[in-house]
């Protein structure tokens, strides 16, 4: 199980560089994308809270689940309020006077990551697969955003890569924390704990993102693509059920 989760939190690292990719793309089609992958992430991240982890959580019996459920949301409330650091999903972001302190935010939620995926895979394989993707689906949008934040922020591009790939890698040290701690403690409180922390992350900092494109056709778009993710999801619980 090891493996899967050191591939899983590889690969989430690795999306650092996707900002490279898209960073040169014009300014109009690249928010596009970022809408379309935002509302994936949406629905992807509630479908994996809703349909993935919280049931599993009332199956194994843990009768404080939606305690943790609400301990994630705060969690992630404190780190965007004390740590000042929050998504962003544009190249050039004003929420982050620091680019230094984005670097810091966001190895914080990425260790958090790591944990939140080995403890996925702990409770099932079929879990970790979704809580990966789920992961995948909001660090698309969230890397690009802090990639333009660091170049914002005065790094050169190569830099930025640098060191938002050094910041992601603390997904992999989360991972390894998870993993070894099984035995000191009960990794199952992790699953309600990571809903809570993926419902946070939809309501608070994709969804918004969603409310400033306002026409009818960029709506429905948005529509179709959080009900996408979270078919995906469902799709997913159907595979391995």
């Amino acid at each position: 199980m090891l493996l899967y989760i050191l591939i899983s939190v590889v690969i989430v690292s690795l999306l650092s560089f996707s900002g490279l990719v898209f960073i040169s793309m014009r300014q109009k089609a690249l928010d596009r994308i970022l809408l379309v992958l935002i509302a994936f992430a949406s629905g992807a991240l509630l479908g994996d809270a809703f349909i993935h982890l919280l049931p599993e959580s009332v199956e194994a019996g843990l009768k404080s689940s939606f305690i943790y459920v609400i301990l994630g949301m705060l969690l992630f409330f404190v780190l965007e309020k004390f740590i000042h650091w929050r998504h962003c999903h544009k190249g050039k972001c004003d929420v982050h006077p620091f680019a230094y302190l984005n670097l810091i935010g966001d190895g914080v939620h990425n260790f958090i990551d790591g944990l939140l995926i080995a403890a996925s895979y702990l409770a099932s394989f079929q879990i970790g697969i979704a809580t990966t993707i789920a992961v995948i689906a909001h660090e698309i949008p969230q890397e690009i955003g802090d990639f333009g934040v660091l170049v914002y922020g005065g790094f050169t591009r190569a830099k930025a890569l640098f060191y938002n790939f050094l910041s992601a890698l603390t997904a992999v040290a989360g991972a390894l924390v998870g993993y070894f701690s099984v035995a000191y403690f009960n990794t199952a409180v992790l699953v309600p704990f990571a809903a809570g922390g993926f419902i946070y992350i939809a309501a608070t900092d994709l969804i918004p993102e969603l409310h400033k494109k306002t026409k009818i056709s960029e709506s429905v778009e948005q529509l179709i693509f959080i009900v996408v993710g979270i078919g995906l999801m469902w799709a997913l619980k159907l595979v391995f059920a």
